[in-house]
């Protein structure tokens, strides 16, 4: 499908605005990394520990009456979120005593509402340790990927393809830690699935590229890097905005639609994407443009 039909765009020589953009991008994100790692960050009850409960309610129920209740009975710290299909309330203590925590909020609820019946959907109860080894081991798992990306592209194509490759999908994965720790969103198992997504859908966007990339570096042995890097981007460049739009508009209709439990996991993949296609055009293939010049100087300096 052509959207764009033939396009001469330069994308290499935007390389320079692209890298600052993205250095930024990464250095926001490796701090949002960092506090995560530390336990620093708006962690959800998987990585700290904690207490979550979604109750649905007879009648209405408003947020305000809900944490008054709570703060009469001596429960003040509370995360308090209306789920407006059914009555439903999801209550969440980050980092309390597992046991204790459910049973003190439905007794509260049952004491200030006893006109307002309601019953328990579902509860999670997730002690401190096993958050804290959840988020270590999150962290191991992420790096262990990008090593294994980098080995894949590296056997499949050359290795300065599995550094741009996997630069490129470090740089999604941070820019998704940046912008959720900017905004202050729980980092929880869901947001990590969203990252690992992305990282493997960036990742088959940006082979794609480098597979038409490849085609033309043998058909062109003896052209300026540059030209051919940025006919081939060109050549694929419908291609790649046909299918990014068609994941954001599934990953749309999940953050409209999808309801609350799942609207950062949504908002995660939109993000994502957005960069994810970002990525594989001004960032992996700019990056081995320059391998690939570097190595070229040295071949001729030593000839």
């Amino acid at each position: 499908m052509e959207l764009l039909g033939k396009t001469r765009i330069d994308f290499i020589g935007m390389r320079k605005i692209s890298f600052i953009i993205s250095a930024i991008i990464s250095i926001v994100g490796i701090i949002g990394v960092i506090q995560v790692g530390r336990g620093a960050a708006n962690m959800g009850i998987d990585f700290s520990g904690g207490t979550a409960m979604q109750l649905k309610f007879n009648k209405p129920i408003s947020i305000a009456d809900a944490r008054a209740a709570l703060h009469k009975n001596g429960i003040a710290k509370a995360d308090l979120q209306e789920i407006k299909d059914g009555n439903k309330l999801l209550v969440k203590m980050a980092g309390a005593a597992v046991g204790k925590p459910s049973e003190m909020v439905q007794a509260a609820f049952k004491k200030e509402f006893a006109d307002n019946t309601f019953t328990v959907d579902s509860s999670t109860e997730i002690g401190p340790s096993i958050g804290d080894k959840l988020r270590k081991d999150t962290l191991v798992a992420a790096v262990l990927s990008m090593l294994g990306i980098i080995m894949y592209i590296a056997w499949r194509f050359d290795f300065k393809f599995g550094v741009g490759a996997t630069l490129a999908t470090m740089h999604d994965c941070l820019a998704m830690f940046a912008v959720f720790y900017l905004m202050n969103k729980e980092i929880n198992l869901l947001f990590i699935t969203a990252v690992l997504t992305i990282a493997g859908y960036s990742l088959t966007d940006t082979v794609v590229v480098f597979d038409r990339i490849r085609e033309n570096l043998h058909k062109n042995l003896k052209g300026a890097m540059n030209t051919i890097f940025n006919d081939s981007i060109n050549e694929v460049l419908s291609r790649t905005i046909v299918t990014s739009l068609t994941v954001f508009l599934a990953a749309a209709s999940l953050f409209l639609f999808g309801g609350e439990v799942i609207h950062d996991f949504s908002l995660a993949l939109l993000i994502g994407v957005l960069v994810g296609t970002y990525s594989s055009v001004f960032v992996a293939s700019p990056i081995v443009v320059l391998l690939e010049n570097r190595a070229l100087g040295k071949k001729v300096q030593t000839a």
